[in-house]
């Protein structure tokens, strides 16, 4: 354990510990007031928000000054950790020796971590480019008005659901694995094993068709593949637009038929990381779509 106990008083993660417990923080105060919201709804009372009569200010200047005043206290505490703490800085960089393990800065770690289980296009460019555009997307595909200016979690499951999944457990469980699991060698270490800098560990990875028994680079392989990865988004989409379908569901009627497929492809997509991590920890499986241009 003397290993992780070093790790976590480094100087360079006394910053991830910062963001730890500031998301802590926010997520209890967030889940806390939406439950109690909730609990206000089912008993047929509207949030104090919502309350007709309540008191209610502007934006301007009431919610701005606070701001303003927050990031004048959080810009002069920045100032001062930097004055008073030294930048945890290393050597000259030596093209002779490769430091080992050789990590990126915190906040780009979840994307070193993916590296793992996906190709570099995939991992440093697709999956960026769709957290982006999805991002982008959210006030053209967001058809429930519901929860604008209260939290609650009873009105809009599914966004909450997304936003829990995708961030607090995908993008964070990512950063800390990568600063605290990934040592030497990027290997996997649990906080009780000491890194070792000569450790070598063999793994022998499978591609999904070879499992089938099918060379992974022919042409049956990729076609394979190809078919499986197709069939993972195609009932991902058809599935549940025919039971929404089925149900005559209004969300459906609202997102429209274009909507729809772009939040599908995007959720899908977004399902398929944890699938892909499962597969390459528990099975090896390191490709599941072998192609000469790119592999999935």
């Amino acid at each position: 354990m003397s290993n992780i106990i070093h790790i976590l008083f480094l100087k360079d993660n006394e910053v991830i510990a910062l963001f730890g417990i500031a998301v802590f923080f926010f997520a209890v105060v967030a889940f806390r007031e939406a439950i109690k919201n909730d609990r206000l709804q089912k008993q047929g009372k509207w949030p104090p928000e919502e309350q007709s009569g309540k008191d209610k200010v502007l934006t301007w200047p009431f919610l701005v000054r606070k701001e303003f005043l927050v990031a004048i206290f959080v810009t002069a505490g920045l100032l001062v950790w930097g004055v008073l703490r030294n930048a945890p800085l290393e050597e000259f960089a030596d093209p002779n020796i490769t430091p080992n393990p050789s990590k990126a800065p915190w906040y780009f770690l979840g994307l070193q971590e993916m590296l793992v289980y996906f190709d570099p296009w995939i991992a440093g460019v697709l999956f960026p480019l769709l957290i982006i555009v999805g991002l982008m997307a959210i006030p053209y595909i967001d058809i429930n008005p519901k929860g604008s200016g209260y939290y609650t979690i009873r009105e809009r499951k599914f966004a909450v659901s997304v936003f829990s999944f995708g961030f607090l457990f995908l993008w964070v469980i990512l950063i800390v694995v990568g600063v605290f699991f990934r040592g030497t060698g990027w290997l996997w270490y649990w906080p009780w094993q000491e890194w070792d800098p000569h450790a070598i560990v063999a793994e022998t990875n499978y591609d999904f068709t070879q499992f089938l028994g099918i060379d992974s680079r022919s042409v049956s392989g990729s076609i394979t593949g190809g078919s499986v990865v197709t069939l993972y988004y195609l009932l991902g989409m058809v599935i549940p637009y025919v039971i929404m379908k089925a149900r005559n569901s209004n969300n459906l009627q609202k997102l429209g038929l274009i909507r729809y497929i772009t939040v599908s492809f995007l959720f899908w997509s977004m399902i398929g990381l944890p699938i892909k991590m499962f597969l390459r920890l528990i099975f090896q499986m390191k490709y599941i779509w072998v192609t000469p241009w790119f592999n999935i």
